[in-house]
């Protein structure tokens, strides 16, 4: 393959699942670590790197079906998938703490946030036609996706432990008349500000000291560097759009319910123990434990009833015992 600057574009060696699992030797490189220095990180890393790839696994299966079909409806499901899923991610998996109606607020912020960046970029920045081609709209709103997802958990991450630990001041601002808005106003901004300091730090570094994973697979796969270096550089002011529209629409709405319309503030209405699915998830495997255990206890009655042990036996037994 030739790029549009006239040079050989380098061939990509064809990878196996052997040269993942040589690669998977870094992980437990950084687990071996983590046991050396007792950090206690290394079962998280093997857990993480494991669903890493089992995602990646199915993502691959996924998408090149999609691909192959060019179904504008197949391209607005897997959209809708990618902005539940990083729902699911923020509210179950991430936060700390939680909010009422917190699931909902997220994924109308991530579903307001993603499709509009994606449909505007890919339409005009990136003048694809048309814009939803799966190939190159798919990964777009995943990029955008992950991006916003971690400003949100920041953001309303950082709002709600403001609200829950340090709400004196949000109570003094109440107190002398101000409304919800205006008394969580400095929360509102330090939260956006955490939640947009990595895009910025990531676009400051871009291209001197980085080169993303976007660039380089754009390179790998025939691209001119030029033109992999202005497909990053809209992709980057996306993600920039996407993730500051996601983080204020998910922290408003948070303290919007955690401030209630009489200018009150309600703890009541946030929750910091584990979510309900990880907490059905231990019910359940406490309950299968103790099923199984009343299995084997009813199993050793059942054949101490059927085989008894005789006399002999358990004088014998005892015996042993007293030496």
């Amino acid at each position: 393959m030739v790029h549009g600057s006239g040079t050989a574009a380098p061939s990509t060696p064809e990878l196996s699942w052997s040269n993942v699992g040589l690669a998977f030797g870094f992980i437990l490189f950084d687990a071996g670590i983590s046991a050396y220095f007792r950090l206690g990180i290394g079962r998280s890393l093997v857990v993480a790197a494991t669903r890493c790839m089992l995602q990646l696994a199915f993502a691959a299966l996924l998408l090149q079906k999609v691909f192959e079909a060019r179904s504008t409806w197949s391209v607005a499901a897997i959209t809708c998938l990618l902005n539940f899923l990083s729902t699911f991610e923020a509210v179950v998996n991430k936060a700390k703490r939680r909010h009422d109606y917190m699931f909902l607020s997220t994924l109308i912020g991530m579903l307001c946030s993603s499709i509009p960046v994606s449909v505007i970029g890919a339409q005009y920045a990136m003048a694809a036609d048309p814009f939803w081609e799966p190939a190159q709209y798919i990964p777009i709103v995943g990029m955008l996706c992950g991006s916003t997802v971690s400003g949100i958990v920041v953001s309303i991450g950082y709002a709600l432990k403001e609200i829950s630990e340090n709400r004196d001041k949000v109570q003094m601002y109440l107190a002398f008349g101000a409304s919800r808005m205006e008394a969580s106003q400095p929360i509102a901004v330090e939260a956006l500000v955490l939640a947009l300091t990595p895009v910025i730090n990531q676009m400051s570094v871009l291209g001197l000291i980085a080169i993303s994973g976007m660039m380089t697979g754009a390179i790998l796969g025939g691209a001119s560097v030029q033109q992999a270096a202005k497909l990053q550089t809209i992709i980057m002011f996306m993600i920039s759009a996407s993730t500051t529209l996601g983080s204020i629409f998910a922290t408003l709405s948070g303290l919007s319910v955690v401030i209630d319309d009489e200018h009150r503030i309600r703890p009541d209405r946030i929750e910091s123990k584990p979510h309900f699915v990880w907490r059905a998830r231990s019910k359940g495997i406490r309950y299968i434990i103790s099923s199984a255990h009343r299995v084997q206890l009813r199993t050793r009655a059942y054949f101490a009833g059927k085989y008894p042990r005789s006399a002999d036996a358990d004088g014998v037994e005892n015996r042993g015992l007293a030496l």
